[in-house]
């Protein structure tokens, strides 16, 4: 079962964070980095590719036994035309989520474990139940769960007209799937999405990127090889440093202004962070850093 970790509440911390200034000094050292900044126009095409694929698993999913689709589900798991465009990325995901994650994700990067505006840090419920091996494991598994009331118990925002054109795309999709090629290409999706943010290798990218596992440091990066799987998401004291700089080129970033870089923590397996987070008695879900914001807050 494992000792109940002593955690009682967040690492309160009275600074700002540590992104913006660091930004700041890189670019005042290393101009050149700007040029890095824009859309990758690569990106585009890769993702159609990736949903090209999912809609041909969904076909092929359709007369296969139900264990092999429970197999498969597992191992594989201008501005308003990029909302759009992100719509379409989200329809092999099954769940309508790309309108809103841009809105919460923004608040994210501004107000970094931010109190009542960052949903990342997780709710005074989880930090205070989820303290013991086995319910940490139980936490991981409902990752989805969580992530998806988050929001709605920390920060909750009006719907936009996004999320409601979002949530119809989604819909229609989902019941044009089903009504074309029947209910496992459904399951498939929805399952494969949910398995794939919860007790995954992939998932670890969760926990690794902010979870304290050492006194003082908020953000960590990972340089192992799953970055080639997920667009460099591992990189992610410098995606925060510099969010205007598509994953393709956050390695240039960590090559040019490798002296910021080099002594932060870092890891290269994000299945040992679940193993470490799960087994590791000092650490639970309040093991985050978190502040209180001062001044006007502008949220999306």
């Amino acid at each position: 079962m494992g000792n109940r970790v002593p955690r009682e509440d967040y690492e309160w911390v009275y600074t700002d964070q540590p992104h913006a200034d660091r930004r700041k000094e890189i670019l005042a050292k290393y101009p050149e980095i700007k040029s890095l900044m824009g859309p990758d126009p690569r990106l585009k095409w890769i993702v159609c590719m990736m949903v090209v694929i999912q809609f041909i698993a969904f076909y092929l999913v359709k007369d296969l036994d139900w264990k092999w689709v429970l197999f498969w589900t597992y191992t594989f798991g201008s501005s308003l035309w990029n909302r759009y465009f992100a719509m379409f990325a989200n329809l092999p995901i099954g769940l309508p989520y790309s309108a809103s994650f841009k809105r919460y994700h923004l608040d994210h990067h501004r107000y970094l474990g931010g109190d009542g505006v960052d949903v990342d840090i997780p709710t005074d419920f989880e930090g205070w139940f989820f303290c013991t091996r086995v319910r940490k494991f139980i936490w991981i598994i409902l990752q989805p769960l969580f992530y998806a009331i988050r929001p709605l118990c920390i920060n909750p925002k009006p719907i936009s007209q996004l999320e409601l054109t979002n949530l119809v795309i989604q819909v229609s999709f989902n019941v044009l799937l089903f009504w074309m090629w029947g209910a496992k290409p459904v399951f498939y999706m929805l399952a494969g999405s949910l398995l794939g943010m919860g007790l995954h290798p992939i998932s670890g990218h969760f926990i690794a990127e902010h979870y304290m596992f050492l006194k003082g440091h908020e953000t960590y990066s990972y340089y192992g090889s799953l970055n080639l799987l997920t667009f460099n998401v591992g990189y992610h004291n410098e995606h925060h440093d510099f969010p205007s700089i598509p994953g393709r080129r956050l390695p240039l970033v960590k090559k040019i202004a490798a002296e910021y870089y080099a002594d932060l923590p870092q890891y290269t397996s994000w299945v040992r962070v679940l193993y470490d987070f799960i087994m590791d008695d000092t650490l639970s879900p309040y093991s985050r850093v978190k502040r209180k914001l001062k001044g006007d807050v502008k949220q999306e």
